[in-house]
C-alpha cells in the first residue's frame, strides 16, 4: 500500500540516516548492488530500505515504513527480508537497527555452514562464546526469520547459510560498527583455517572475556565533560 506515508521531521531524519548507513555498507566493503539491507525501530515499527533498488538510486523517501503486521506505507516495496528484521524489533527490545550484509568472508563461511568457535576472545563481543549459523531457508521467508532468531538467542550477531550476515545494535551507527567487526572477525578465521586449524580458547577464559566485555567501553559523561 502507498497511504498515510509519515512524513514528520524525524521520521525523515531516520530514513536519511538508514540510507546512509546503507551506502556506507558499499564503502566499508560489506555489499554492493542491491545485496542486504538496513532498518531502524521507528514508533510501533521501523523503516527499512527498499527491495531491488541500489543505493545510490535511492532518496530518502524510498525507505519503506513498515509494522509490526507487516503493512507498509511508501512509494517502495520494503527489503524482501523485512520479516527477520520485524522478529528482531518484536523480541529483542535493546534492538534499535538491524544490518544484512552478503559481506565477502561471512559469507564464505555461512556457504560452510558451521557456526564460527572461539579461536579469538572477540567472538564475545557478540555475546556468547561462539557465532552461530542459522540453517538455510529461502530468502524472504518466515521459516528463514525463525532460523535467524534462534540463532540470534542471546547473541547481536549470526550467520545466515548460504545467504550471509545479520546484525543488530542500539542504533544505526552501533549496529554497522558491530558489522564491519564481525566481517573483520570473519575474515581472521577465514585465514587462520587456510594454514592451520586455530586454537580454540576454553571455556573458562570465554566465561572471562564474557564477564569483561559486560562493562567494555567508555563509561557515560558525568556532568557534561
Amino acid at each position: 500500500m502507498d497511504n498515510a506515508f509519515p512524513n514528520s521531521p524525524s521520521s525523515i531524519h531516520l530514513r536519511a540516516a538508514v540510507l546512509a548507513t546503507a551506502r556506507r555498507m558499499a564503502r566499508e566493503g560489506l555489499n554492493s548492488g542491491t545485496a542486504g539491507n538496513v532498518s531502524a525501530r521507528f514508533g510501533e515499527g521501523f523503516v527499512i530500505t527498499p527491495t531491488g533498488l541500489a543505493y545510490h538510486l535511492c532518496t530518502a523517501r524510498d525507505v519503506a515504513d513498515v509494522d509490526m503486521d507487516g503493512n507498509w506505507t511508501g512509494p517502495r516495496l520494503p527489503s524482501s527480508e523485512w520479516r527477520f528484521h520485524r522478529d528482531i524489533y518484536a523480541t529483542r527490545r535493546e534492538a534499535g537497527a538491524v544490518v544484512h550484509a552478503h559481506s565477502p568472508f561471512a559469507t564464505a563461511l555461512a556457504c560452510i555452514g558451521d557456526d564460527i568457535p572461539p579461536f579469538h576472545y572477540m567472538i564475545a563481543r557478540f555475546g556468547g562464546a561462539n557465532v552461530r549459523c542459522a540453517p538455510y531457508a529461502t530468502f524472504g521467508t518466515q521459516e528463514l526469520s525463525g532460523h535467524a532468531m534462534a540463532a540470534l538467542e542471546d547473541r547481536c550477531a549470526c550467520l545466515l547459510a548460504n545467504h550471509g550476515m545479520l546484525v543488530f545494535g542500539r542504533d544505526l551507527e552501533h549496529a554497522l560498527d558491530l558489522a564491519v567487526e564481525f566481517e573483520t572477525l570473519c575474515e581472521h578465521y577465514w585465514r587462520a583455517r587456510q594454514v592451520g586449524t586455530p586454537r580454540l580458547l576454553d571455556e573458562t577464559e570465554m566465561a572471562v572475556v564474557l564477564k569483561k566485555f559486560g562493562s567494555y567501553g567508555q563509561p557515560p559523561a558525568v556532568g557534561g565533560k
